[in-house]
């Protein structure tokens, strides 16, 4: 079992560890060697010594680096001997002794079988953890990004709460100027009225006092005619009792004046989901011309509004056309794919090549140019953002998340889960990014709107609608759905309640694509018939 010429090779091989840290437990000297039937920690003096001990289980001396390399499972009844077979009577491992007299009577198998077995579950059971794991590591770099962002998260809230104390703070100033402007337009009116006032009542004085200087000069001089002539003047003087006296209140509790101004305020910019027409109209048809897809019929599927007010539509074919509002064709231009999802970007219209995993623009001299590709995820919905990025909706497998990419394709930032780790999106389909920054999705199969604010935490959820499609955002924040199978327009405000439905007087049929156009109106694509139609939806 042991070799006392090996003992310097052993301790250059037992580390520094052992050396210096692991004593005999007899002597306290470096140790070399270990007992695996007792337990003991053993250096070459102490061999011999050890040896000499009795031991109903024996002795097995081994270097002090290999003991616990050792599988060997030794019977508890004969603790000399190794395990050679198992009992199922009692469920336990034993050596061959013990088949030949104690279990001898009892149903036995091989070692190596109940082994074989013992491995087969804990190799399940091992697999089991290690596709959870999977979950795990996906928690965990969930947490991890939001740690890594959690600065960014409260320092956006803080100025988010710095402007709008800034902005109210303002409106303060304001209300505060017009109530001092109030107050001494009110002074002014007051101090001319009392004026007026003082100078009438004093001017009666000056003639009750010129009456008393005649009287006292009359009562002195006992002239009757002047007597005579005095008495009707004095008689025709009014009793002062009964002079009426200007009520003219100062002003209290003025401050409760900011309050009335500013909720006449907060309700103005409230307003605004106020100002839509009770009816929409259409001002404008466009037949679009799409040809139908063999698949389900469909015709117009994305449309994009350029800065001078022309609209690119795509849809069932292989091309995108440029419109203006009046209905007139300027332009077409031939692509890689169907026009299924496309955005303005830099002046230029860009659009998702789904088959081949690529997002790619129109140049001016109408070249169709490859921006970027998306690896293995295909990608749906896009649009431009204020920032300059692109935010492109992918999928691979049953998987969807929505990336933020550079122009050059750089992968900025990545939303898939929400803060519990659960998916966000199921079939994330359009995207557009509101006014405020808050990043919307429709999904198809949760049949609703989702939205995450601009760092990607959960927002709302609206789910309103039958089969959401196209989403857009107007200049005051309204978010804005059409709603395929339900013939509507959805209308919400920045928080995702729903406000009314836009729906013109002729109807609206399976409406798609949308875009709006600025001055209360939008363009509206009908899916089917490739209608796209031109609605005023807001008053001037």
């Amino acid at each position: 079992m042991y070799c006392l010429g090996c003992t310097k090779t052993v301790m250059m091989a037992s580390g520094d560890d052992a050396q210096h840290l692991v004593e005999c437990n007899l002597c306290q000297q470096p140790v070399s060697f270990f007992c695996r039937r007792c337990g003991v920690n053993l250096c070459d003096t102490c061999i011999a010594i050890h040896l000499r001990v009795k031991s109903k289980n024996g002795h097995a001396i081994v270097d002090f680096v290999s003991k616990n390399d050792d599988d060997t499972w030794h019977c508890d009844s004969h603790p000399q001997n190794d395990c050679s077979a198992y009992c199922k009577t009692c469920d336990a491992p034993i050596c061959i002794l013990c088949v030949s007299i104690k279990h001898k009577s009892h149903e036995m198998s091989e070692l190596s079988d109940k082994i074989e077995d013992l491995f087969k579950v804990i190799a399940k059971e091992n697999d089991r953890l290690q596709s959870s794991k999977n979950k795990l590591e996906r928690v965990l770099e969930h947490t991890t990004r939001l740690l890594s962002s959690i600065f960014s998260i409260y320092k956006q809230r803080k100025d988010e709460v710095t402007a709008r104390g800034e902005e109210w703070h303002k409106q303060i100033e304001e209300t505060v100027k017009k109530l001092h402007q109030e107050l001494d337009d009110m002074q002014k009116e007051h101090e001319a009225e009392l004026q007026k006032q003082k100078k009438e009542f004093e001017e009666m004085i000056d003639r009750v006092n010129e009456i008393n200087r005649k009287t006292r000069k009359l009562q002195k001089s006992k002239n009757v005619k002047e007597m005579q002539t005095f008495v009707p003047l004095i008689q025709k003087q009014k009793n002062f009792s009964f002079i009426e006296v200007s009520q003219y209140s100062v002003p209290e509790s003025y401050e409760r004046k900011i309050d009335e101004y500013l909720d006449i305020i907060s309700k103005k910019k409230e307003s605004s989901d106020r100002r839509m027409l009770d009816v929409p109209t259409v001002t404008c048809v466009i037949d679009t011309g799409f040809p139908a897809s063999k698949k389900d019929q469909n015709r117009l599927y994305d449309m994009a509004v350029t800065d001078d007010n022309k609209v690119w539509m795509g849809g069932a074919s292989e091309e995108l056309k440029l419109f203006d509002l009046q209905g007139n064709l300027h332009h077409t231009v031939s692509i890689t794919t169907e026009g299924m999802y496309l955005c303005m970007y830099n002046k230029q219209v860009v659009y998702t090549d789904k088959p081949n995993n690529a997002v790619r623009m129109i140049s001016d001299n109408d070249t169709v140019v490859t921006m970027f590709t998306t690896g293995d995820w295909k990608p749906r919905g896009i649009t431009g953002t204020a920032s300059r990025d692109i935010l492109v909706c992918l999928y691979k497998c049953d998987q969807n998340k929505v990336v933020r990419y550079s122009s050059t394709g750089t992968v900025l930032q990545e939303i898939q889960y929400d803060s519990q780790c659960q998916p966000l999106y199921k079939l994330a389909i359009y995207i557009t990014e509101n006014v405020n920054g808050d990043i919307i999705v429709t999904d198809w199969k949760k049949k609703a709107v989702i939205a995450v604010d601009r760092l990607g935490l959960f927002g709302y959820s609206y789910s309103g609608v039958q089969k959401c499609s196209a989403i857009t955002t107007d200049s005051v924040g309204h978010v804005i759905v059409t709603d395929i199978q339900g013939d509507k327009i959805h209308m919400l405000n920045r928080d995702g309640r729903f406000l009314r439905y836009i729906i013109p007087e002729e109807g609206i049929e399976n409406p798609r694509a949308m875009c709006i156009l600025g001055h209360g109106e939008m363009m509206v694509g009908e899916n089917r018939t490739g209608i796209a139609k031109r609605i005023k939806y807001l008053e001037e």
